[in-house]
């Protein structure tokens, strides 16, 4: 197990289980007992050892500490990719009641190992950025996700904004965070979408699951579908046939058609 004197650069990576206190007794059990062995798989999926962190473990919640080294990148994708994973396969033999849902968070700052635990204001600000209420706001509004994930600023601006993960800004929402005495901007992530939630910059409100809109600040195109037969707020679908708009195509020669939609009638009516 990594350690270090003093006070040093390091990454905080915390999870929390999703409503633990509600379980019974048996399945709090269970969580406590599946909980680091799901952290472990998908630290070695991702080629990281969380043998050499330093670990504080509490119940349905762990914060992991370790020097930083340069494998912040693969934290911030492999890991938590991996993670996913194990939890869709863990959930997956489970009923719905029994899933494990997690909400993680990544920051970065100076931590001391101290006698009851980790001391400084990084490990505070992790405590703080786990307890955001996007967090719980994205588990509420995407019951289908496993885990929804919370960067700091910092470790979004080093890794993500920096180009050094498969991730691009654009898979990241951001947010603001405001906790007790804490206030700051994070970025937060739905794994299981694929793609960005949106969420108000407001602290306390989350406005999950509206489009984004496109970064130049105009509002995005909206493409009309068609309406059904009769129905209000379109036009209406016609099955009747319009000899006169046809257009005639007349080709000589081998044409390649892959990929096209051909439509055949009589001009005749």
């Amino acid at each position: 197990m990594a350690a270090w004197p003093d006070f040093h650069p390091c990454t905080c990576i915390a999870v929390d289980a999703q409503a633990y206190g509600s379980n019974s007794d048996r399945r709090q059990s269970e969580i406590q007992h599946d909980l680091p062995r799901l952290l472990d798989r998908a630290a070695r999926g991702a080629g990281l050892d969380r043998a050499q962190w330093q670990i504080q473990r509490k119940g349905d919640e762990q914060l992991a500490v370790r020097p930083v080294d340069g494998k912040e990148p693969r934290l911030v994708d492999d890991y938590v990719r991996h993670l996913v994973a194990e939890l869709r396969e863990y959930n997956a033999q489970r009923v719905p009641e029994a899933r494990m849902r997690l909400r993680a968070v990544i920051h970065q700052g100076l931590v001391e190992l101290a006698d009851n635990g980790f001391a400084g204001t990084a490990v505070v600000a992790t405590a703080r950025l786990l307890n955001a209420r996007p967090l719980y706001d994205a588990l509420a509004a995407h019951p289908g996700a496993d885990l929804v994930l919370l960067l700091s600023d910092d470790v979004f601006r080093s890794t993500v904004a920096g180009g050094h993960t498969t991730l691009t800004p654009k898979d990241f929402t951001r947010v603001t965070v405001q906790v007790k005495e804490y206030e700051a901007t994070a970025w937060l992530r739905v794994p299981a979408l694929g793609a960005p939630v949106t969420a108000s910059h407001e602290p306390g409100t989350a406005g999950m699951g509206r489009p984004a809109a496109p970064e130049s600040g105009e509002p995005a195109a909206v493409r009309p579908g068609p309406a059904a037969a009769g129905g209000a707020g379109g036009a209406e679908i016609s099955n009747e046939y319009r000899a006169d708009n046809i257009n005639v195509t007349n080709v000589a020669g081998p044409v390649d058609a892959r990929g096209a939609v051909f439509g055949f009638g009589s001009t005749g009516g």
